[in-house]
């Protein structure tokens, strides 16, 4: 698969979970990909996600959630991004405290990847990679 020249990824902690450090490491993952990182940092609303999303013209935004909200937070999230026109236009990551039972869900509500705790950075990024390059048709993980 053929890399992509730029790629721009959003990273933020929506909600009120207590920690960073996990979202710290993957950020600097995605950085050492190659990537340009717009890291927000922890206790961000859905509706700022959108919004710098927009500002900052990103192809990718990765949401790491360990509070178990996911299913109340990424509704907001997606709504925020359809409001701005722009949830076609973005690569929707969600990672974190993420049971199997609401992977399906989180895909029906545009989420393209899910990426439990444990997951291998090496893993997210060649997921964005590779979705990135075949133009965000649908992929799922």
């Amino acid at each position: 698969m053929t890399r992509p020249a730029h790629v721009k990824v959003l990273l933020a902690k929506l909600g009120l979970d207590g920690h960073d450090r996990g979202l710290k490491v993957i950020a600097r993952a995605m950085r050492d990909a190659g990537f340009e990182v717009v890291y927000m940092g922890m206790r961000v609303t859905a509706d700022q996600v959108a919004q710098t999303a927009l500002q900052e013209d990103v192809d990718v935004v990765g949401i790491s959630i360990l509070s178990g909200a996911h299913m109340r937070l990424i509704p907001r999230l997606t709504d925020s991004l359809k409001a701005r026109q722009i949830s076609d236009d973005i690569l929707l990551l969600v990672g974190g405290t993420i049971p199997e039972d609401d992977v399906e869900d989180l895909h029906n509500l545009g989420v393209q990847g899910v990426f439990p705790v444990g997951s291998f950075t090496s893993t997210m990024t060649k997921f964005i990679i590779d979705n990135i390059s075949r133009g965000r048709s649908s992929p799922k993980a």
